[in-house]
C-alpha cells in the first residue's frame, strides 16, 4: 500500500512539473504581450500590472498582420490537406496488402526521413526555379508535402496494419470496392492516426521560419513568421509588440489542438489497453 502510493506521489510530482514546465514559457509569452516595450527592457520577468492591449492592435495596423496570417493559413491547410490525403493512400496500400517489392518501396520511403529539408536546399531551389514554382505558395506547400510525407506514411501504414483483417472481407463480400472500403469502413477507424499526422505535420509548417525565407521573396507573400521581423531593428525591438504577434501566431495551432486533441490522445494510445 505504501509502496504504491509513493509511486503514485512520484509520477503525479513528474505531471505536475512537466505541466509547471510547459506552462511557464505560455505565461512569460502572454505576460510579455501585454507590456510596453521600455518596461519590457528595464525588467523582462516583472508581471504586468497595468495591460498594454494596445501591442494586438498595432500588430494588426501596423504589421500587415492580416496579409501574413492568410499567407500561413494557405500554406499550412494546404500541404496538411495533401499530407493527409497522400498518406491515408499510401498507408492504405503499404499496411493492407501483401505484394512483390514492398519492403523495398517501405525503404525508399523511410529514407527520405534521414535527410534533413535544409540539406537539400540548393536542389530544390534550382527545382523550383525550373518549374516556375518559385516565390509561390504552391512551391512551398510542394515542399513541405515531400518533407513530412514520409512520416505520415509511416504512421498510417502502422495505424491501417492493425486493423483486423476480417473487416476487409467482410466488406469485400458485401460487395464494396476498394476505394469504398477505404473510404467508408477504414478511413473511420483510422481518425487517430490523422490526427498525429496532422498535428505533428501542421506545427512545423506553421512555425518554419527558414524555408519561406529562401523561397518566398515578394512581401505580399510572406508567412507570418516573417512578418513578425518587421518588428525588429537595428538598434532597438519592440519586444511588447513582438510578444503580441507571437501570441496571436499561436492561436490557430492551439484551436487545432483542442479540435484535434480527443482523436490525437486515442492514437497516442492505440494499443496500450485492450479493448
Amino acid at each position: 500500500m505504501i509502496k504504491a502510493l509513493s509511486s503514485r506521489i512520484f509520477f503525479r510530482s513528474i505531471l505536475i512539473f512537466n505541466a509547471v514546465m510547459v506552462l511557464v514559457p505560455v505565461l512569460f509569452l502572454i505576460n510579455s504581450s501585454l507590456r510596453e516595450t521600455n518596461d519590457f527592457a528595464r525588467n523582462p520577468i516583472k508581471l504586468a500590472t497595468s495591460p498594454h492591449w494596445a501591442n494586438f492592435s498595432s500588430v494588426w495596423a501596423n504589421g500587415a498582420f492580416a496579409t501574413y496570417l492568410k499567407n500561413s493559413l494557405i500554406i499550412t491547410v494546404g500541404s496538411t490537406i495533401l499530407i493527409l490525403t497522400l498518406a491515408l493512400g499510401a498507408g492504405f496500400v503499404l499496411g493492407r496488402y501483401t505484394f512483390k517489392g514492398q519492403n523495398f518501396i517501405m525503404g525508399f520511403i523511410l529514407s527520405g526521413m534521414l535527410v534533413p529539408a535544409k540539406l537539400a536546399i540548393l536542389p530544390l531551389f534550382i527545382q523550383l526555379k525550373w518549374m516556375h514554382l518559385l516565390d509561390s505558395h504552391l512551391g512551398l506547400i510542394l515542399v513541405y508535402t515531400s518533407g513530412a510525407l514520409p512520416a505520415a506514411i509511416f504512421i498510417m501504414s502502422g495505424f491501417f496494419r492493425s486493423l483486423p483483417a476480417d473487416l476487409d472481407s467482410a466488406a469485400r463480400i458485401d460487395g464494396a470496392s476498394e476505394f469504398q472500403l477505404l473510404r467508408r469502413v477504414l478511413a473511420p477507424l483510422v481518425r487517430p492516426g490523422l490526427s498525429i499526422v496532422a498535428i505533428y505535420s501542421a506545427i512545423p509548417i506553421w512555425n518554419d521560419f527558414f524555408l519561406p525565407l529562401v523561397f518566398l521573396q515578394t512581401p505580399e507573400k510572406k508567412t507570418i513568421m516573417q512578418g513578425l521581423t518587421v518588428f525588429f531593428g537595428e538598434y532597438s525591438s519592440q519586444w511588447g509588440i513582438i510578444f503580441a504577434g507571437l501570441t496571436l501566431a499561436a492561436l490557430p495551432l492551439i484551436v487545432l489542438y483542442l479540435i484535434l486533441s480527443e482523436q490525437f490522445i486515442k492514437g497516442l494510445t492505440a494499443g496500450a489497453v485492450k479493448g
